[in-house]
């Protein structure tokens, strides 16, 4: 039998490391993790996964249809499941088998409490352990009688031999076991047609087991008679090498598991169950052991208390950004590996040193182009073009006060290897971002960001587009859900930045107090009616939010 094994990889060889951006992420986020964990899967590290945390906005679906990719995968949370636990896969017995074959898998590895045993769809029936096969040894001691014994499952357990042709009519037999002694008195011998009867090298009881008719006749490590074996009678004779004892012992091991396994209170959990719930229901549990089921309800594997206690972290690595509000829920309970990012530095701890690249660039797609060159890797034309298309969108075709030469030679580097225009690149990019068979709410939430300053809560969106003017024309609608969302949210105000690649400019709709807007973004600033334009303020990393961390220290 194979023995049983702890699983290490949630039931596979592969542990992903994602690699993922912000919340609502926009194209340099995605584009980032695509093009990172390509770099690392190039070099040999076959783990990394690119991976999202939020829907694709329109602008990103384009780029990635323009050159040929799917979006990364969808995660919502690193909070660990049971799927991360080091758990166990024992074989998952039907209920058919043999008690014997359920004992051997549960001495395979002692450790293990108990094993599952499934039906013949593969779902749950019951949890098999050792106590509960020496609870029934025990009670067969006290009553000697069984019933049904499939005989294929006798033959298995005896490794036994059917010897008369009676035998080959009978599908199951049961009755009191009996092993036949050489007696002198009468009542000592057995007499019940309903009796199995084990012999050794005894012909006269063999004759007077088979002229009752006893339910089954095993002779032990003994030939009988040739007419025996040819006489007319429903008794099955088994021949087994086993000696008598053995043979008794055996034949209440051949009745199948499902008769004796535990089947109530089998606490199953999922394998995408979260660990802080399944520690809260296994400490009231007064289980040892808990069986796993997969999405369809088929048994994967078994865990016992004591694999809760240190499940597998997942691992993950961060571009473009390093603040705890615009990450990843559950990053707390991972392994943060590494951080690429071109913003501010913020609030996110590690448990160990890690590798943190963060460089005052106009976008992480930037940093992650230079990274292809220090290794020595062009990435291909279609990769190409998508780390372009990232650098003209979130350095606003270069006018953000973000954008460096860096950027511009970077992306025009890539653009080259992809054989495209960056000019024309830039206009199906912000032609995206009109979006007018969107709803506001949409618009509103595409790139949305929280941050949290001196203790205040707020929400900054930014859309870019070519021209503004039919945006402007949504004012109300778009300042009516954002009342709403900082009433429900708690902000201490909401901006929306319509950013006007045309006017080189951003029209700045607010809800807050007009007297923190004024103060800044300056005095000289209409905030009335709850709209303003900011000449030549394009980047809400650069220009938006240091005046807001500058006037709350």
């Amino acid at each position: 039998m194979e023995a049983i094994k702890k699983n290490k990889q949630s039931g596979a060889g592969f542990e992903p490391v994602y690699v993922t951006g912000h919340k609502n992420p926009d194209t340099d986020s995605i584009v980032s993790a695509m093009a990172y964990a390509a770099l690392r899967n190039a070099l040999g590290d076959r783990d990394y996964v690119a991976a999202r945390i939020g829907h694709i906005s329109d602008e990103t679906k384009l780029v990635l249809d323009r050159f040929g990719f799917s979006p990364p995968v969808h995660i919502k949370t690193l909070r660990p499941q049971v799927k991360d636990l080091e758990y166990y896969t024992p074989p998952a017995l039907s209920g058919g088998v043999t008690v014997s074959r359920g004992w051997d898998a549960l001495k395979e590895d002692r450790s293990i409490p108990a094993i599952p045993v499934t039906n013949d769809d593969g779902t749950l029936l019951g949890m098999l352990s050792a106590a509960d096969i020496a609870t029934y040894d025990m009670a067969s001691v006290n009553n000697p009688v069984i019933e049904d014994i499939p005989v294929f499952n006798l033959l298995s357990v005896l490794d036994g031999k059917i010897m008369n042709d009676s035998g080959y009519l009978c599908d199951s037999v049961s009755g009191e076991v009996i092993i036949a002694l050489p007696q002198k008195s009468e009542n000592l011998l057995f007499s019940n047609k309903k009796s199995i009867v084990i012999c050794g090298d005894q012909p006269d009881m063999a004759k007077r087991a088979v002229e009752l008719g006893v339910k089954c006749l095993i002779v032990c490590q003994a030939s009988l008679p040739k007419e025996l074996y040819s006489v007319t009678t429903e008794t099955c004779i088994i021949s087994t090498p086993f000696d008598a004892f053995k043979a008794a012992r055996m034949i209440y091991h051949a009745i199948p598991v499902e008769r004796i396994c535990r089947q109530d209170e089998l606490d199953p959990f999922k394998l995408t169950d979260y660990l802080d719930d399944v520690k809260d229901a296994a400490i009231r549990s007064q289980r040892r052991n808990f069986p796993i089921l997969d999405e369809n309800g088929l048994v994967v594997g078994a865990f016992a208390r004591d694999h809760l206690l240190k499940p597998r972290r997942r691992r993950v690595v961060l571009v473009d950004h390093n603040e705890a509000s615009q990450s990843i829920d559950g990053l707390e309970q991972a392994d943060v590996l590494e951080i690429i990012d071109h913003h501010r530095l913020a609030d996110i701890q590690t448990t160990s040193p890690i590798s943190f690249r963060n460089e005052p660039v106009g976008s992480t797609a930037t940093i992650i182009a230079e990274m292809y060159q220090e290794r020595g890797l062009m990435p291909n034309e279609k990769l190409a073009g998508l780390i372009a298309a990232a650098i003209v969108s979130d350095t606003v075709m270069f006018k953000s006060p973000t954008a460096t030469l860096i950027d511009q030679r970077m992306a025009e580097r890539m653009a080259r290897i992809a054989k495209v225009s960056l000019d024309d690149l830039g206009r199906e990019i912000f032609s995206a971002s009109m979006g007018g068979d969107k709803s506001v709410e949409t618009l509103l939430f595409t790139d949305f960001k929280t941050f949290h300053i001196a203790d205040r809560d707020f929400g900054v969106n930014q859309i870019t587009c070519v021209e503004a003017k039919h945006m402007l024309e949504r004012k109300e609608e778009f300042l009516d859900i954002m009342r709403k969302t900082a009433e429900k949210r708690g902000y201490a105000f909401m901006i929306l930045m319509l950013t006007d690649i045309l006017a080189e400019g951003s029209h700045i709709l607010y809800i807050g107090d007009e007297d923190i807007i004024a103060h800044a973004f300056g005095a000289d600033v209409d905030v009335r009616d709850h709209a303003f334009f900011l000449p030549g303020v394009v980047s809400r990393k650069k220009q938006v939010i240091p005046m807001l961390t500058a006037l709350w220290g």
